[in-house]
């Protein structure tokens, strides 16, 4: 930036920075995103109606299937970007999630619901293709900006999908489904018409096909510290999960709430998660450090998951709920933020994308292990979510956060003791 007239260079910067390709990404993740945050409030109503009569069990694995599937592809995805281009792969994954959607909309049996959400699982893979396409884009100088665009598109999608998902299920339980379809076909002529290839041409013959995220995974975690920042992020997604999974239910149980009531709550959480780490996080870390912050939330996590099963339309009412969820978004809004800066210094500048790469890919794990425990703990013996086994999940989703509390509070002692040595 020229000393002589640094708010012209900033505006020349901002002009280079937000191109159109940039631009289309953006869009391209958010409605990712959004399509994303729209099963969550209205997933569990759709598949225990009349229609396909779906037990807790039978919903925490088509929950599951989902992260399994982007588990297993993401990689796969991003390696074929690197053989054949950033745009064919985004192209087709976006076509796979507008069919996936569709068949879960038009879906007569619980079996096309869950073709249809792994093959959205698969092709849903996409975001570390368009974290490539964004490094392709931009400069070592304008990437972080870059990157954080993505984080923005998550904040986004988690506000906008549950309120949209809930407004439309007014209309029936299937229509959402059928506009996060529509919403990615668009996006997907979109960007064969307007997105560039980003790839330089005879890069895809240096490009190495890994699929293997398994043998990743455990060669990372041969460092204590980043071992130690992964199993606490793995903890605290696994309990928040289970949290999200079995939300929905306990609203229904308890409240009587349709979708497009707990569409507003999930909303609500995620826009307190928006201004809490946009406007928050950073002079908290700056006054306190991350790893108090990631004790700090995970206690925070473990407090509300124990006391929200005891709030009822005669024990607190909404207002109580409102508090307990917040409880959770202020949690889950320190911590994680403050695990993925942890990551970040903890890794060297050429294994930045591998180490936080390796985190997600813990998180996706975390989010197949959650579904799976809920929809185990909700179902009572006849099928069915009572009130024992909606305490008996949230109590188990307290354990998980308190093994992640111990563990933070043996991380920031460690770093103590490493700092007075």
């Amino acid at each position: 930036m020229s000393p002589d007239n640094p708010v012209e260079d900033q505006t020349v910067e901002d002009d280079k920075f937000f191109t159109k390709p940039i631009i289309i990404i953006f869009i391209t993740i958010l409605i990712d995103l959004i399509g994303f945050g729209i099963v969550i409030p209205v997933l569990p109503y759709y598949v225990e109606g009349d229609a396909f009569r779906a037990t807790p069990l039978e919903l925490g694995i088509l929950v599951a299937s989902y992260s399994i599937m982007q588990f297993i592809f993401s990689p796969i995805l991003g390696s074929l970007s690197d053989r054949f281009g950033r745009r064919p792969v985004l192209f087709f994954s976006l076509l796979g999630t507008s069919a996936g959607f569709l068949i879960v909309g038009f879906a007569t049996t619980l079996w096309m619901i869950f073709a249809g959400r792994i093959l959205d699982g698969i092709t849903g893979g996409n975001i570390s293709t368009a974290q490539a396409y964004i490094a392709d884009v931009t400069t070592r100088k304008t990437r972080a900006r870059g990157m954080g665009l993505i984080g923005a598109a998550f904040g986004l999608g988690f506000v906008l999908g549950p309120a949209i998902g809930g407004i439309l299920s007014k209309y029936g339980n299937h229509i959402p489904f059928l506009f996060a379809a529509a919403m990615a076909f668009v996006n997907a002529v979109a960007l064969y018409f307007f997105l560039p290839e980003s790839l330089k041409k005879g890069a895809s013959h240096e490009a190495e096909f890994r699929i293997n995220r398994f043998a990743e995974l455990f060669d990372s975690l041969t460092d204590r510290r980043f071992r130690t920042v992964t199993l606490i992020y793995f903890l605290i997604v696994t309990g928040f999960s289970i949290m999200t999974t079995s939300f929905a239910l306990y609203t229904m149980n308890r409240f009587g709430y349709n979708a497009e009531e707990n569409g507003y709550i999930f909303a609500y959480v995620g826009i307190l998660a928006v201004i809490l780490q946009g406007g928050l996080f950073g002079r908290l870390s700056a006054r306190f450090g991350e790893p108090l912050l990631v004790a700090f939330g995970c206690i925070m996590l473990a407090a509300s998951l124990f006391a929200v099963p005891y709030v009822g339309p005669m024990s607190g009412g909404l207002a109580a709920l409102l508090v307990g969820v917040a409880f959770f978004s202020l949690g889950n809004s320190v911590a994680s933020p403050a695990l993925t800066s942890l990551a970040s210094k903890n890794a060297s500048d050429h294994e930045q994308g591998k180490a936080l790469g390796v985190m997600q890919s813990g998180a996706s794990l975390a989010r197949a292990v959650g579904p799976l425990i809920a929809g185990f703990l909700l179902t009572n013996a006849m099928g069915k979510v009572d009130d024992h086994s909606i305490r008996l999940t949230y109590w188990t989703a307290t354990a998980i956060m308190l093994a992640a509390f111990i563990t933070a509070i043996y991380f920031w002692r460690s770093l103590r003791v490493e700092t007075l040595m």
